[in-house]
């Protein structure tokens, strides 16, 4: 079936949803593929819980003659062209994002600026891969007229496709640093992945990209594009500084030499949110949102999903930061703990996930700076910083960490915890 026709069936849905337990009345039914599944032996299934039709690319499971089956070649790329051919169909101006840190936050931000003024589609959570931007495509209606399309990399060319596949208008890549330096294989694989989404808006050549004027690797990487710039110098489309950070984040910010200087209250916890806002003001508004309807998006914006949120127990201030790790976001992290004002303080590590040949050398660099800081407390998790030169209590994983803090629980502390997400730092929350 070519994809007009799909498109034509597409259209009469409801949805479009690859989880044979989530399939909503009228749904399309698009049977992917993982290491430890197969969806055309779902499509039956999908069929019975509510989906109208189903898209295979195995014909053994499709029975003679019923036209509720739709063989293709191959399930994961007719759904990225559906999503492109969607995109193109509907013409809705689309700003991508990426970058190796923040750019969930940054895109959240963007989304919650934007809500105010305009009906904007964003990339739900961090659905950010090739299956992710494709969904989020297909999500978008004629009431939109504006999609934020977050894009996440952990190999080289990974971006090229994912820009491929939505077709930005816009283009904001918030940093690079070190992460996925397994699949990279290096810092400069990080550069070079990441600025494929500047590679494909320069080609396009009408596009626009809004940029942190402060960050050098992205000035040099964005040579030849149409640039809207935030920073701290003065004479830039949006520029800000911070405030306070004792312990949410306090910044200003203002358009140009002469403009207002707005004071905004965040509830972001870190410092190294501060150019995630200052990028949310700065698209905010070059799409036209108010001045005010900026800080009061701003402002009552409230982080999600273990992503720099402070919790409060009973005897402790928890800064929770336990969905992902790398070592800029970890050095960025301790560097901000160590300036916020507490008496007593803890820090809660967990290693820091695929990062190849760089892991030893990258641990080892992280409790270097710790006792460089001098914390009082402090705990690691894992195997990588076990197997680093320091003088700190090491558990092998959380559930060891767990029965020590069983025994003996801190009290009166405010604890960082922070760690790649498959260290499950989250899961000692409870005993804090």
């Amino acid at each position: 079936m070519d994809i007009t026709a799909l498109y034509r069936i597409f259209q009469k849905c409801t949805c479009v949803t690859t989880d044979s337990r989530n399939c909503p009345k009228n749904s399309l039914f698009i049977a992917l593929k993982g290491e430890n599944f197969n969806g055309n032996a779902f499509a039956a299934k999908a069929l019975e819980s509510g989906s109208s039709y189903v898209v295979i690319d195995e014909a053994d499971y499709a029975p003679v003659g019923d036209v509720h089956y739709i063989i293709v070649d191959n399930c994961l790329q007719t759904l990225q062209q559906l999503a492109n051919y969607h995109r193109r169909q509907l013409g809705t101006r689309i700003i991508g994002i990426t970058g190796t840190n923040g750019k969930t936050t940054t895109k959240e931000l963007m989304g919650a600026v934007l809500s105010q003024s305009h009906n904007v589609l964003y990339t739900l959570g961090n659905l950010n891969n090739a299956i992710g931007v494709p969904l989020t495509l297909l999500r978008l209606t004629t009431a939109h007229d504006l999609a934020i399309v977050e894009m996440g990399a952990s190999h080289p060319g990974d971006i090229k496709e994912l820009a491929e596949i939505a077709e930005p208008d816009y283009g904001i890549i918030t940093n690079v640093g070190k992460a996925h330096l397994e699949g990279f294989k290096s810092f400069e694989g990080v550069i070079k992945t990441k600025g494929e989404l500047y590679d494909y808006l320069r080609q396009r050549g009408d596009s626009i990209i809004f940029i942190h004027q402060d960050n050098s690797y992205l000035k040099k990487m964005a040579g030849g594009l149409n640039q809207i710039v935030y920073g701290s110098a003065e004479d830039v489309y949006v520029n800000g500084r911070v405030v306070s950070n004792s312990p949410y984040l306090t910044f200003e910010w203002k358009a140009g030499k002469e403009g207002e200087i707005h004071h905004v209250q965040t509830q972001l916890i870190g410092e190294y949110n501060f150019s995630n806002a200052l990028a949310a003001v700065t698209i905010g508004r070059f799409f036209g949102v108010e001045p005010a309807k900026i800080d009061k998006a701003l402002a009552e914006y409230l982080p999600q999903n273990n992503r720099s949120q402070l919790k409060k127990t009973a005897d402790n201030i928890l800064i929770v930061d336990a969905y992902n790790a790398n070592p800029t976001s970890m050095i960025a992290s301790i560097s901000n703990f160590r300036n916020m004002e507490a008496a007593h303080k803890m820090l809660i590590l967990g290693d820091m996930r695929e990062l190849g040949k760089d892991s030893a050398e990258e641990h080892q660099k992280i409790v270097d700076y710790l006792e460089e800081c001098n914390f009082e407390n402090v705990a690691l998790v894992g195997e990588q910083f076990a197997a680093t030169h320091h003088s700190y209590p090491t558990y092998p994983d959380a559930n060891t960490l767990i029965i020590e803090l069983q025994k003996t629980k801190p009290t009166g502390k405010m604890i960082l915890i922070k760690g790649s997400n498959g260290i499950k730092l989250s899961t000692v929350i409870d005993y804090l």
